[in-house]
């Protein structure tokens, strides 16, 4: 597997200048306008205590040189810079503890926006993008780009305390405040320099480390098919490599990135010699006070260390542009599923039409072309094909987990585009080839398809299939703890369960890709008989791969590589003796009684010839 090529962007990715990105972080920031206030009179306080406290350290030392000095004016001195100590201590504390608070909150709902953006998408964009890759944007990114905001406040401090000592050092000493003002733009100078380079190094980093994240989920994920073809060597080996290259990248971020303080440090001990040396010289000269020279000496590092801090904590702050980047990028994703109306679904007859329908998952590999479809209310409609023939296509078409690029689908009459997406999905009961269930219980799991229902009418609707018995079957019934996806239960129990959530949300229309694993007689009869209780009041969709399944079915269409090639019902089909015969010799026949007593028969006669 090539890991560094799991480096490139998402196609959803964007990049966005950084006016944009401050744009966007001040809309977040808005919501948090109150504590804001208390962190900005916070930050202005300590840092003009910073500023100021030099100064005043200068002025007395002015007064040492002048011979001025007694034992009062040292205790007022020493009183005021304890005082100022203190107040700087106490409006650090403040800063840090509402600072704290605001990132907290932004973190938490960037992170909200983030989740809920990724929930919202189309199911197309979770098929095609990683989901351990939207993970790692809505957790580690965001933690990231909190620390981006903690940096901000920091440095923002202490620029407020370089402009206040600039003004400070011009009133002193204009031509040595000049001098150092000179170094300003050869620091930014070389700051820029390094900003795009070390921004497009910051993305590579995070995107490795979300390739990591992106292996472990799918590793442990798979482990027990790992375990069962005994590839755990295999598993480590693919976590190794894909550890091995986000070492790689971010070693090479580091290294870029560190170049950048060394340097400035290098300008700023330059600076602080020449410093040194003129000064004394205009001290000697009498041009200056020692009191100014000392001003100048102690402030040139405060001074400069903005500009220090932005470098030499430049990885931070590039880290968290990007994470920025990539968590607003996840939440502007465009929706491939257009919808132009918001209309309310409700009581649906469950009349469907689809006219003229175009629909690729590719540009370039149609599914369905010029596809016309008339489903009537309460009808019961099976599709049977080979794989890749569009059975499962269309029940996602009609559920809108994808846009179709041409044609029509309209529901009694109504564009499906012009419904609410979330009450067109509430009239829809929906279950997958292979049920998902949440960790839980067996009730939990049930009542997500309705939430305000209670236990009784859950029991009720659960008595209707085979008196209960299947209950019965689950060491504590519905408070049975279904485990991680429903590992603890039979793939037939996993699809009663999921049978259970559609009755209980009473559907309009139903679509079932039914599962292709064997199960046992006895919950195949249980199966059955929740399959009759939908079926009697809903429109029904099924993708049958059982031969139960298609003789309940009103109408059976026959498709092959998106095309309705034979409709009829299951004895009319079987007389054409044409493709739908073809499919029930190779993959229902066997699921028939009169086969299973034929084989019966069959093997007693070997038995007897034997």
């Amino acid at each position: 597997m090539g890991f560094f090529s799991g480096l490139a962007a998402e196609k959803y990715d964007r990049k966005y200048s950084d006016r944009k990105l401050l744009e966007r972080i001040i809309a977040y920031f808005k919501q948090q306008s109150g504590r804001l206030i208390i962190i900005a009179v916070t930050i202005v306080i300590r840092a003009l205590i910073e500023a100021f406290s030099p100064v005043i350290v200068a002025r007395g030392l002015d007064q040492v040189t002048e011979q001025l000095i007694t034992n009062r004016f040292v205790i007022i001195l020493s009183g005021i810079i304890l005082v100022l100590g203190i107040l700087s201590w106490f409006t650090n504390m403040l800063r840090r503890r509402y600072s704290a608070r605001t990132i907290a909150e932004l973190i938490r709902q960037l992170s909200t926006d983030a989740f809920k953006a990724s929930v919202q998408q189309d199911l197309s964009f979770h098929d095609n993008f990683d989901s351990g890759k939207i993970v790692s944007r809505i957790t580690s990114d965001t933690r990231e780009f909190g620390q981006l905001v903690t940096l901000t406040t920091d440095v923002l401090m202490q620029l407020i305390s370089s402009i206040t000592l600039m003004i400070i050092l011009f009133q002193t000493e204009w031509r040595l405040a000049i001098a150092v003002l000179l170094l300003v733009p050869l620091l930014f100078f070389l700051v820029i320099r390094y900003r795009h380079i070390a921004r497009k190094i910051t993305r590579e980093g995070m995107r490795a480390m979300a390739n990591v994240n992106s292996t472990i989920k799918e590793t442990v994920s798979g482990i027990a098919i790992a375990k069962n073809f005994r590839q755990e060597e295999a598993i480590f080996d693919e976590f190794d490599e894909a550890n091995r290259t986000s070492f790689e990248v971010n070693v090479k971020r580091g290294f870029i990135l560190s170049v950048v303080f060394p340097v400035l440090r290098t300008v700023g001990g330059i600076a602080t010699a020449l410093m040194v040396y003129f000064g004394a010289l205009t001290v000697i000269g009498g041009l200056v006070t020692a009191g100014a020279w000392y001003l100048f000496l102690s402030t040139l590092d405060q001074f400069l260390f903005p500009v220090m801090s932005l470098s030499s904590f430049w990885t931070q702050v590039q880290t968290g542009l990007s994470a920025a980047e990539r968590i607003f990028a996840l939440i502007d994703a465009e929706h491939s599923v257009k919808q132009i109306d918001s209309l309310k679904a409700h009581d649906l007859e469950g009349r469907i039409e689809m006219k003229h329908l175009n629909f690729s998952y590719t540009p370039d590999e149609p599914v369905l072309t010029d596809f016309s479809l008339h489903i009537k209310p309460g009808e019961t409609m099976a599709l049977v094909g080979h794989t890749g023939a569009g059975k499962t296509s269309i029940g996602r078409l009609i559920a809108r987990f994808y846009e179709f690029q041409e044609g029509e689908i309209l529901i009694d009459g109504m564009d499906i585009r012009k419904y609410d997406l979330v009450s067109l999905r509430r009239q829809m009961g929906i279950v997958s080839q292979v049920p998902f269930l949440f960790s839980g219980t067996i009730e939990e799991n049930i009542r997500y398809g309705c939430p305000v229902c209670d236990r009784d009418e859950i029991i009720n609707i659960g008595m209707k299939i085979g008196d209960g018995e299947w209950l019965e079957t689950l060491p504590n019934g519905l408070d049975t703890q279904v485990g991680e996806r429903g590992s603890q239960l039979s793939m037939g129990q996993r699809q009663l369960v999921a049978l259970m959530r559609v009755l209980i949300q009473r559907p309009s229309i139903f679509i079932l890709d039914e599962a292709t694993a064997s199960i046992d007689p006895f919950t195949e009869h249980q199966i059955e008989t929740a399959l009759d209780l939908i079926l009697s009041e809903t429109t029904s969709i099924l993708i049958a791969h059982r031969l139960s399944t298609v003789r309940s079915a009103d109408r059976i269409l026959v498709m092959r590589m998106g095309e309705i090639i034979e409709e009829g019902s299951h004895d009319e089909l079987l007389s054409f003796g044409k493709h739908y015969a073809e499919l029930y010799n190779t993959y229902f026949r066997h699921q028939s009684l009169e086969y299973v007593e034929q084989a019966r028969k069959f093997k007693q006669a070997q038995t007897a010839n034997i």
